[in-house]
Order: C-alpha cells, then structure tokens, then sequence
C-alpha cells in the first residue's frame, strides 16, 4: 500500500529518468552562398561523444580515463572529473573526426555512446576569411557574417526524449519530441572568382613589398555590390581557435588611416562642381615649395605653372592647396562629408568606423594646406572605394552592401536587399569631368602602372606618411595607395588597394597601382565571359 499509493509517484519519476535520456537536437545552421552559388560555409555531420558516468562501472570509468586523452581533445584530469560526476549525462567531446569516432567505437567502453550533431565547415579555408568570420562550437555567429547575420543563419534547437531499456542501451524509439528549426541560407554579392583574383595579386603585393597589412575592396560602382573584399594578414576559418585579432580585423572597413593624394579628388570635384574653375584655369605651385601659415609645403616633384588637369594628373599639393584656398574651408568640409568621409557608410558588417573629419571651426591656419591633400583626416578603405564610385556612376554615393538574400532551405525568399543611393554628391556633368581627368592620371601621370592593355581605367595614387605616438609624421612609415575603376567611359569595377608599411618601395603608384592593374584585367575578362551566350562555350 506504501509503495503502491503514497510512494508510486516519486518511484515513477525515478524509473522515468532510468529508461529516458533528453537530446538536444541541433538545427542546421544555414549555408553561406556566393552570388554563383557556390558554398562559402556549410554544416557536415559529425559524431559527438558522450558518458552516463552514473551508469558506468569503475573499470569503464577507468579504461576510458587510460585511452580516451590519446584520442581526443581532453586532458587526463578533465576527463576524470567529468567521469566521477554524479550524473546521467556529460559531454566527453564535441564534433570530432571521423577517424577519432572510429578510434573511440573500436575500444567499446560501456557508459559512452555518440550523438550526431552538425559541424561548420569552410571549403575555401582562407578565402574570404574576414567576411565570411566563423561560428564557434555550438554553432554560434563569433565573427564576420556569421556573427552580423547569426538570427538568420542559426536556427532554432529541438529536443528528443530517447527510451533505453534497463541495460540503459537506446532505443531507436522516442517518447517525445520536437523538431529542431533550420536556420536561412545567405548568397552573398561576393563572387568567388573575383574574390580569388583580389586575393592572389594581394598576397603578391603583402608578401613582395614586406608589408605589415594590405587591404582591397572591388565593388560595382553603380549597385553598390562588394564583389570581393579582403585583407592580409588573413588566417583559415577551418582553424579559428588558432587566430590572433591582427589576422581576424577587418581592415577594410574598421581601419582609419589618413589617405594622401587618393584625396585630392573630392577638392577637384568641389571645384568644378561650385563652378570656381575649369580644366584649363592655370596655378603657379611655387616650384616645390608653399608656404602655409607656419608650415612649408613641398611637392615631391617640383612645379612651376599647371593647369587644373595637371594638378590631378601630377598630384600636385600645392596645386591642390590653391585650389582649395580659392574655394574655401567651407565648401571643402561641405564636399568631404558629400563623398562620405567622416561618417559610416552603413554596410552590413560588424566593425565599421566613421573616420574623422574636423569641422572648419577647429581648423589650424595649416589646415588648408593639409586636409585637401588627405592629411589631418581620418579614413576607411571602404569610404575611399565608395566615394570614386561616385565618380564612376555618374555622381551617386552608393550604400555599400554583402548580402544580396536570404533564404529558406527550399530557396523561398525571406529578405532580400537592393541597391540604395544614399544621395547625389556631383552632378553628372562633374563626374564625366572627373572621369576624364582621373583617366589622365593613368595615361600621363602619377599612376601609369595601373594603365592596362585592351582597357581603359581612371584613378588616383595616394602615398600617407604615418603618424608616430608623438604625433609627428613617420619618414620611414608609410600607406601606398590606388583608388581607381574600369573601363573609364563605362565603369564596371570600382577597386581599392591600400599597403600598410610596405618597403624598401612605398609610393603608392609603386606598391598599390600594379595591383589594381592585375586585378582589373582579370576581373574584366571574367566579367566578359559571363557576359557571353552559352553558344559562345560550345563553340570554342
């Protein structure tokens, strides 16, 4: 009667936990796609391992203590604390290999059995590392995409409530159960070919020119698409645990730097805009050397009399300071934050900085004389290959995006993004101007090692002194830099290169110009081949 009517319950519930084992069951996180389709970050399965140490006898315990830290990634002493717990269920290891499952299987330790849960894998190891970043063990967004977008791509756990009988063998037979709830798949603007091709001319640059970082950024100027993004050092996603945060940073995007002469388009673009010059306006640049306020000004090269074309075409800063003196620190700033500089551009990533820019009312009597030619300012690889978009589409700042959808497992669409303009920066008259004199630059002037054959490309070099913790200028530390796109009458590609530190060559023109160059031509005749009808292929 005791046992039968006052004990029944609490019997019951102890007989229950006996013959029942609750499994969490893993959603799959969702894949991450290029724009072609081709899978950037997948699940596979993979077997975990697991012990009920309160079913296990001391020669189990201890067989499994002797063989298992041999096999897997545990310590001796982990694993004995673990396996001296009062409890039913403890996770030995988590998503092993193959090899390790087999290894562990073959030694038929009592107490330990196997779940299969899903691992993320990343096929192109250190392709796109930075963008794609990675998810941690249990599946969780840590970096990159996979952190900024982890809502959608991680899905929602379920449960199963195993039987076992009394040897405490599962059963294939579940009490209860609740589906788990896959996560949505992203594709990505990014193309794995442009990608790849961004990345071996940067790794060619980074490693030839010693440098400390490069970065690089290809976008459609006219969406606002980034079609390949990328940064050195770089680490394989496969092998995050092993990453420091100078591999992990995005560059790109959450780097500031000042960017020289690459600057130097937004005071010409001003000017022509206000309609304060014309192409053929004269400017004596002082043979070299310009006093501004307290500080001498210089020229790398030294000018006497140029036009507003030569200015651009040489990179002249005394030229340029002319110019902007001529315009005045208003309508500067004015067209500074226009372009995009000094604030986000609000692409879809984690990380991104706003750069700096002072109003004129903090301005020194040398600030005239050093923001129009890129010092006193503070910018990203992103803002600079956004604002030369400008440039190449007729006038329009561009919101920069990644993610061109997502969607279900079965390919419904759930969210989709679109281009934006964030607003117009120049009228389409200026940028055609713009256009022609950046195309200069390549044909006649500073950047002639970006000039391609069979195409025509428009851009500028940029070399920054760095700043040392004292504030002074660096004179051994340098950022070489190309903004540019192509073809220049009807841009497809806009492209940055910036090189952090490279040596003994640092000018920009040196070090970042041959990399737009190379990538360019490639991405061009990509671009052209996809562009082909299939009988194109068949016939060849």
């Amino acid at each position: 009667m005791y046992l039968q009517f006052f004990r029944a319950s609490f019997l019951a519930n102890i007989g229950k936990k006996q013959h029942s084992l609750f499994v969490e069951l893993e959603a799959r996180r969702g894949t991450i796609y290029d724009c072609n389709q081709k899978p950037e970050a997948v699940n596979i399965s993979a077997d975990s391992v697991y012990a009920s140490p309160n079913e296990m006898k001391d020669k189990d315990k201890m067989a499994a203590i002797r063989q298992f830290p041999a096999i897997l990634n545990i310590s001796e002493s982990s694993l004995r604390n673990k396996l001296n717990r009062k409890k039913s269920f403890v996770w030995i290891d988590r998503k092993i290999s193959s090899a390790q499952s087999q290894q562990v299987k073959q030694l038929k330790i009592k107490g330990v059995d196997f779940i299969k849960e899903s691992k993320r894998c990343y096929p192109n190891a250190y392709l796109a590392s930075q963008i794609i970043g990675f998810a941690g063990l249990d599946n969780q967004g840590l970096e990159g995409l996979e952190l900024y977008y982890d809502k959608y791509l991680k899905g929602k756990n379920g449960f199963a409530l195993f039987l076992r009988d009394a040897r405490q063998k599962k059963l294939d037979l579940k009490d209860k159960m609740l589906a788990p709830k896959d996560g949505y798949d992203l594709e990505l603007t990014i193309d794995e070919v442009i990608q790849y091709i961004a990345e071996r001319e940067l790794d060619n640059s980074f490693r030839d020119n010693h440098a400390k970082g490069a970065s690089i950024i290809v976008m459609d100027p006219h969406a606002g698409q980034i079609l390949a993004l990328a940064n050195r050092p770089t680490f394989d996603l496969n092998e995050y645990s092993k990453v420091n945060k100078d591999q992990v940073r995005n560059r790109a995007i959450c780097d500031m730097f000042e960017p020289g002469s690459v600057f130097k388009i937004v005071t010409a673009s001003a000017a022509l805009e206000e309609k304060k010059v014309n192409e053929q306006n004269r400017f004596f640049c002082e043979n070299g050397v310009y006093r501004v306020g307290n500080h001498l000004l210089h020229d790398h090269t030294p000018h006497g009399w140029l036009t507003f074309t030569e200015v651009v075409e040489e990179s002249s800063n005394i030229g340029t300071t002319k110019i902007a003196q001529l315009i005045g620190p208003d309508l500067v700033y004015k067209y500074v934050r226009k372009f995009g500089f000094g604030s986000k551009n609000g692409i879809d990533m984690a990380g991104e900085i706003n750069g700096s820019i002072k109003e004129p009312r903090f301005w020194s009597k040398t600030s005239i004389g050093a923001i129009p030619i890129g010092q006193e300012v503070g910018v990203t690889a992103l803002q600079l290959v956004c604002a030369y978009s400008a440039i190449a589409n007729g006038g329009k700042l561009m919101k920069p995006y990644i993610v061109k959808s997502i969607k279900d497992k079965f390919g419904q669409v759930i969210k989709s993004f679109s281009p934006v303009v964030a607003r117009q920066v120049i009228s389409a008259d200026t940028a055609a101007r713009m256009r022609k004199i950046l195309t200069g630059v390549i044909e006649e002037g500073t950047g002639r090692m970006a000039k391609m054959e069979g195409f025509s490309a428009a851009g500028k070099t940029g070399t920054a002194q760095k700043l040392e913790p004292n504030g002074a200028y660096s004179h051994n530390k340098f950022i070489g830099s190309f903004v540019g796109f192509a073809p220049a009458e009807e841009p497809l590609i806009a492209i940055v290169v910036t090189i952090d530190e490279p040596h003994p060559y640092y000018y920009g023109g040196v070090v970042a110009a041959p990399v737009f160059k190379k990538v360019a031509a490639d991405v061009l005749k990509y671009l052209r081949t996809k562009q082909l009808p299939a009988e194109a292929y068949a016939s060849n």
